[in-house]
């Protein structure tokens, strides 16, 4: 009984759930020339797509062709705003509903996304038929639009969100997750995924550098230089995270969004929006990077720590999440922050993805 609670994590009850698929291809020259427009190209699609998602009861989906990033998170009302780079999508999965088309007119884009967001309840248990409703669609518009085009290349996005200090905020009720990982559950529901795929595990939590940090770390902000400031969250970041056993991890501090991807498919790299970090899953080497810019001082500070192979247990990912909380509190117990009254917000996400 002791080793099974080590691999289960009590996550609060009023914890957020979010589940969506991403749907990608990379359409040719003769793909586009195949349509009298490049804007009838998109209407079309968007059609054809979405009568095939009425077909399949799917009720909240997007068609992007605007070269932007989707980054999806819950809230009570629904927004889609717009960056530079990023399409942001905020909805609550009980009642919102929506089939929109984003695309910029007249210009070819370089991928199609295909966005569906799951809708409804108790998503996590419902996760393998909204995945198979997905692959059916998308086979239906491989059969009648994208007939000679290469695969799409399909992501499922699972992840929870949660205050890690609910309990000082008298939200007592927990719920003990094995947090199992996404192909065996899969699998065993009869939702097929290739034997051929790359999966990603990670959580993030953020710290906003707020006026009692401030204060705090004071003597370490001088003239605009707040390099010893960073050095301070990094260097106890590295060691939370060694005296935790976790290897694979980063501190974002340069007024980016992270986005973690295996090191097998994508490269560190970043722009003004977003930090993109690659991690080598397979390695038991030290992958601790940190990213901030001396003379900006942010106001959140984002860590990701990712699951390496090591941390992957067939009973499922609550021991990597139990390390995680640990390396969270040890990290925070050195700062001024207030429990009953500041969130501290914990994402643990599932990735899986394959060629479709």
């Amino acid at each position: 009984m002791a080793t099974l609670n080590q691999h289960r994590v009590y996550i609060p009850t009023n914890a957020r759930a979010n589940h969506y698929l991403l749907a990608e291809i990379t359409p040719n020259e003769a793909f586009y020339n195949s349509f009298s427009t490049i804007n009838c190209c998109y209407e079309r699609i968007a059609r054809q797509l979405f009568a095939c998602c009425d077909e399949y009861e799917l009720h909240n989906v997007h068609l992007l062709a605007n070269d932007k990033l989707p980054v999806v998170r819950f809230h009570d009302e629904a927004y889609q705003l717009e960056t530079d780079k990023q399409m942001l999508f905020f909805y609550n999965p009980r009642y919102h509903e929506a089939h929109k088309l984003y695309y910029t007119p007249n210009t070819q884009s370089k991928k199609i996304r295909l966005l569906f967001l799951a809708t409804g309840e108790d998503l996590r248990a419902n996760s393998a038929q909204f995945h198979n409703k997905v692959q059916k669609v998308l086979n239906l518009l491989q059969e009648q639009l994208f007939i000679n085009q290469s695969q799409f290349k399909l992501r499922d996005h699972q992840h929870l969100t949660y205050d890690l200090f609910a309990k000082e905020k008298g939200n007592k009720e927990s719920y003990g997750y094995k947090l199992r990982s996404l192909y065996p559950r899969y699998q065993s529901r009869q939702c097929n995924i290739p034997d051929e795929y790359a999966e990603m595990t990670y959580a993030t939590f953020t710290i906003p550098v707020s006026r009692a940090i401030k204060t705090q770390f004071q003597i370490l902000m001088n003239n605009h230089d707040f390099a010893k400031f960073y050095d301070y969250f990094a260097d106890s970041f590295k060691r939370t995270c060694e005296n935790n056993k976790l290897t694979h991890g980063a501190m974002v501090a340069n007024g980016a969004i992270p986005i973690i991807r295996n090191s097998k498919i994508d490269n560190n790299e970043g722009n003004a929006e977003l930090q993109k970090l690659s991690f080598d899953v397979e390695s038991i080497e030290s992958q601790i990077k940190c990213f901030y810019e001396a003379n900006k001082l942010v106001e959140t500070i984002h860590f990701v720590v990712a699951a390496t192979n090591q941390n992957k247990h067939e009973i499922g990912y609550g021991r990597f999440m139990n390390q995680v909380e640990k390396t969270i509190h040890s990290l925070c117990d050195e700062l001024s922050i207030n429990k009953q009254r500041q969130d501290l917000s914990v994402r643990f996400f599932q990735h899986i993805s394959y060629p479709f």
